[in-house]
């Protein structure tokens, strides 16, 4: 497999759309694409009667689609939806397929929480933050959390704040921040709260919040680099010229980004 997709197997007049990551494929390869590098997104949005009637109809893929929509009806485990994708063409390596059937292993050895957080994280790498968000709040809700191993649920309120700060929802992040922190200790999550903390609140409170949760003189100034490195980042990015040629090309494409990222 290399960096880019090179299609053995016939391209698609009609895409297929997966849901999840709100992205169009066209051909088997780019199936397996998606399914090997977001396995965790490997759910009922990709593998339904819709995607059967897409690789008969549009790539002739007659026995996958049949063999697909057989296990659909068994309702078998997601492991078994993805081999024959896989089996139908030569689309990885030996070695590969060797290290893809470890993580698929793996995968089906987890415990039910542990898949949904990884598919959280999985849809806030893909930039789907309102959709992992979702996923995160439904995880906290589960009665079982308490039985996951130490810091399980810490680590699920400090990726929901990560995704909340990635849609600039402050106030939110920062709240997922502070609980991350008071159930695990975390020096990432006291940081991130701090920094959250101080892009919605003026030197006055930034200076007494730091005060009341005694941060050391050390982690001050970490804080404050970070602060200054990502201030800095933000002051060098070149300001997009528009002008009435592009304007309306560049409103489109924030739209789409938008659309994308809420998974609107």
């Amino acid at each position: 497999m290399s960096g880019y997709i090179l299609c053995q197997t016939k391209k698609a007049q009609r895409p297929y759309f997966i849901e999840n990551i709100s992205m169009n494929i066209y051909s088997i390869e780019e199936l397996c694409y998606y399914l090997y590098h977001n396995l965790y997104l490997a759910d009922h949005t990709v593998f339904n009667e819709e995607l059967c009637n897409w690789l008969r109809d549009e790539l002739e893929l007659v026995h996958l689609a049949a063999k697909l929509k057989q296990n659909l009806e068994r309702n078998v485990s997601v492991e078994e939806m993805i081999y024959p994708v896989f089996k139908e063409i030569n689309y990885l390596t030996y070695e590969e397929m060797k290290g893809f059937n470890s993580r698929i292993v793996t995968y089906g050895k987890e415990k039910a929480a542990v898949r949904q957080k990884r598919k959280g994280d999985a849809l806030t790498e893909n930039g789907m933050y309102v959709n992992a968000i979702r996923v995160y709040q439904k995880l906290l809700e589960r009665e079982d959390l308490s039985e996951q191993r130490k810091g399980f649920a810490a680590s699920v309120r400090y990726n929901l704040g990560c995704a909340y700060s990635y849609l600039f929802q402050m106030e939110k992040a920062q709240e997922c921040f502070l609980e991350a922190y008071r159930e695990a200790h975390s020096k990432d999550a006291l940081k991130a709260y701090i920094i959250a903390y101080s892009s919605v609140h003026d030197k006055t409170d930034y200076d007494k919040v730091m005060e009341e949760l005694k941060v050391d003189e050390e982690l001050k100034k970490d804080i404050k680099e970070e602060i200054r490195q990502s201030l800095k980042a933000f002051e060098s990015v070149p300001e997009e010229k528009t002008d009435e040629k592009n304007l309306d090309a560049l409103l489109e494409r924030l739209m789409k980004d938008y659309h994308r990222s809420t998974g609107s």
